[in-house]
C-alpha cells in the first residue's frame, strides 16, 4: 500500500492513522500536504467530537521521509515548508485532539504529537526532536509550543542534542500526559475519548481557545454570550441533581467556528 493518511469516524471520534510501515510511518510530501485539508473536513463534520492521531502498527511517526526529498537545501525547504502548515492545522483543530503514541515519535512525528492537546504513550515509545541532526532551523512557533510543554531546559536538551528520550522522562517533563503498559493504549484511548465525547463542547471549545493565548474582550464576551444562550450549565446542574448523564447540546454557530489560535504569530513566522 502507498504511504497515506487513513481516517474513520466512529461514535463521535475521528481517528487519523499515519501509514507508511516501510519507514516507521515517516511522512512523505504528499502526506504532509494531505493533512491540513483532511483536518478541515473533520473539523467541519458535526459528528466529530474529538480527534485521535496515531500511527499504523508499532510506530507513531519517524518524522519526514528524507529519502523522498531532494538535495540538502531542498530537504530543508520542503521539510519545514510542509511540516509547519500540517502542524498548525492540527494545533488549530477546534475540538480536542489526542496523540496515541507507540514506538518512534521522532522529528516531524514529535512535532505533530506536540501540536495535539494531549499525548498518551505506550511503554517503550521513544521521543526526539532532531533538526540539529539535519541542519534544519526549527520554526519559532514549533519551538514555543515545545517550550510550553516541557519547559525551556528540556526543550533545549531535545533541540540541541537531537537525542531520544524514553516514556519515563517524557512523562516527567510533561511531553506526554499518560504512559500505558504494552497492550493497554487502545483501551485507555477509547475510554478517554468516550469521556471527551460526553462532555460539553461549549466548555471544551472555550477552554481550548483560552489555553492557546490571551483572549481579548470581544472573545470573552462571545463565549459568555454562548454560555448564556446555550443553557449548558442548566443542563449540567440538572443532570447532576437527577443523577443522570448530561445531554449537552451546544454546537458552534454557523459561520462562527470555535478558534484555538490565540497567538496569531504562531501560525506563520518564518
Amino acid at each position: 500500500m502507498e504511504p497515506c493518511l487513513e481516517h474513520e469516524v466512529a461514535d463521535g471520534i475521528a481517528t487519523v492513522v499515519i501509514r507508511h510501515p516501510a519507514k516507521r510511518n515517516a511522512m512523505t510530501p504528499g502526506m504532509w500536504r494531505a493533512l491540513p485539508p483532511l483536518l478541515a473536513r473533520l473539523a467541519a463534520d458535526p459528528a466529530v467530537r474529538a480527534l485521535v492521531l496515531t500511527g499504523h502498527g508499532d510506530s507513531f511517526c519517524a518524522g519526514a521521509d528524507i529519502g523522498s526529498l531532494g538535495t540538502t537545501y531542498d530537504a530543508h525547504e520542503e521539510t519545514t515548508g510542509l511540516a509547519l502548515p500540517a502542524e498548525e492545522a492540527l494545533a488549530a483543530f477546534p475540538k480536542p485532539t489526542l496523540a496515541a503514541v507507540r514506538g518512534s515519535c521522532v522529528g516531524g512525528g514529535c512535532q505533530l504529537a506536540a501540536a495535539c492537546d494531549l499525548r498518551f504513550a505506550e511503554e517503550g515509545a521513544r521521543f526526539g526532536i532532531t533538526p540539529a541532526k539535519l541542519g534544519i532551523v526549527y520554526f519559532p512557533g514549533s519551538t514555543r509550543r515545545l517550550v510550553e510543554l516541557v519547559g525551556p531546559a528540556t526543550a533545549k536538551f531535545l533541540l540541541f542534542s537531537g537525542e531520544l528520550i524514553d516514556t519515563e522522562r517524557a512523562l516527567r517533563t510533561g511531553l506526554v500526559d499518560e504512559v500505558l503498559p504494552v497492550g493497554g493504549l487502545d483501551k485507555r484511548v477509547a475510554e478517554f475519548t468516550r469521556t471527551l465525547a460526553s462532555r460539553s463542547r461549549l466548555t471544551q471549545a472555550a477552554a481550548k481557545e483560552f489555553a492557546a493565548g490571551p483572549a481579548g474582550p470581544d472573545r470573552v464576551a462571545y463565549w459568555q454570550e454562548q454560555a448564556r444562550l446555550s443553557e449548558e450549565a442548566a443542563e449540567g446542574v440538572a443532570a447532576f441533581l437527577e443523577g443522570r448523564p448530561a445531554r449537552f447540546g451546544w454546537t458552534p454557530p454557523t459561520g462562527e467556528p470555535a478558534r484555538s489560535d490565540g497567538d496569531p504569530a504562531a501560525a506563520g513566522e518564518t
